[in-house]
Order: structure tokens, then sequence, then C-alpha cells
């Protein structure tokens, strides 16, 4: 294959997301970079797994459609998530997004009891991913229907969740530390988690920091990014 011409670059580029702009922003920002360079208006640039807002950490960002064409493999990749569980709120979104409900949990567990519990999740499990999520029924994203005011029930699927460590735990909050396989919803992990231990159960803070031999050390903040990119910004496709 002849090397791309430096008005057309391809390759990676590790971006640490901050809360707040959705994973297609960062693409954006990056897209308008490269053609300020000097790139076609038309570049592809698309992202290795799909970070929502209220996360942050590391977005793969792909430039070029040789880059872009390695989205699935990217996201085949074992990922690794510090994740904040709130046991005291229910989320009809799972998280923070809300709205959000408060539970009231009379006695709530212990750090062993959470252990016991995160233990039970680990191993190829059987997951149903949130009402609000990008997953498809009849058709539709189940998103689109609960904000239609309609009740989607997502189906359960397989997922393997690698590890569990929890890290931190003062009630209401646990901090667990996730390797997890491609398809795994942290969201779900949280609202089954508490329903495992008869408490709530939303995600109030998600950060991914690593993502197959990709890790988020070596991703750019957003906002240090360069107004204009080229090919020297990018890391090479990995063979």
């Amino acid at each position: 294959m002849s090397e791309a011409p430096e008005s057309s670059p391809v390759g990676l580029l590790l971006v640490d997301k901050p809360i707040g702009p959705t994973s297609m922003d960062v693409c954006r920002r990056v897209r308008r970079a490269l053609v300020r360079a000097g790139a076609p208006k038309r570049i592809r640039v698309g992202h290795g797994g799909t970070l929502d807002p209220l996360a942050s950490g590391l977005l793969v960002v792909l430039v070029g459609r040789p880059a872009t064409r390695l989205s699935d493999l990217i996201m085949a990749g074992e990922k690794e998530y510090t994740a904040t569980v709130d046991f005291a709120h229910r989320s009809a979104t799972d998280d923070r997004e809300g709205p959000v409900t408060p539970v009231d949990v009379a006695t709530p567990p212990s750090g062993a009891e959470v252990r016991e519990a995160c233990a039970r999740f680990v191993g190829e499990i059987m997951q149903a991913p949130p009402a609000h999520s990008a997953v498809k029924i009849g058709g539709r994203r189940a998103y689109a229907e609960a904000r239609a005011g309609r009740d989607p029930k997502p189906e359960p699927r397989p997922v393997m969740i690698h590890a569990i460590e929890l890290e931190a735990y003062e009630f209401p909050r646990g901090v667990l530390h996730v390797r997890c396989g491609k398809g795994a919803y942290i969201r779900s992990l949280a609202r089954d988690l508490g329903a495992a231990l008869g408490t709530g159960g939303m995600l109030s803070d998600l950060r991914r920091t690593r993502i197959a031999r990709f890790h988020v050390d070596d991703a750019s903040k957003l906002d240090d990014l360069p107004e204009h990119m080229t090919s020297d910004d990018l890391l090479p496709i990995p063979e």
C-alpha cells in the first residue's frame, strides 16, 4: 500500500475526554483541526468505542479510512474503568443524567457484602443494556423509545466481566475498578449490583482508563490538542 499523502493524514489519536462533550464532539474537533492544516474537508474521523457525555477518560480517535476500518477491532479489546456507584439512588438512565430517585436503605451493606455481590458479576453474565442506550429494539434506538415516553426493555445479552475490585467504600458510594469485554455497560452493572444488595444502584462517575493496548496515561487532554493537526500528531495504525 502506498503511503498516504500529507494532505490526507491516517492514524490514531488518544484523547482524554472530559465530562461534557460527546464522543462525536471530540471527533468533530479533531476533524476541524486536521482541515485547518490542509486535510480534505471530508476526511473520515471516528472512534473506537463511545464514551457517554457524563463519562471521562480514554477515547481512541481514528483518522482516515484505513484507521476507521479498525473501529470494531479496537472496540473488541478489553477495557478498564474506574466507576463510582451510588447505592442510595436509582435513575431512569442508570446514571446521574436522571431523573434520579432516592432509595431508603435501612441497613447499608458492609464492604464485605459489596465485595461478595461484586464477585457474583464476574465472568460471562447476562446483562440487560440500559433503557437509555443505543441498542436497537424493533429497529429503533432504545433511548429514542425512552425519550418518546415509552418503556423500552432491552433483552439481556451475554457480556464478559473479567474482574471487579472494590477500591473504596463508604456508604452510599463505592469505587470499583472494572475490567470487561465488548458490550458491557457499567451503568447496567451499577444498577444490577444495587438490586443484588437490595439498595439503590446508579453510576455517579465513570472514567475509562484502558482499551486493549492503549492507556489514558498516554492520551492528550482535549483542551491541549493543537488548533492545526497533521499526520505528525497521530500514532501509526497498529499492525
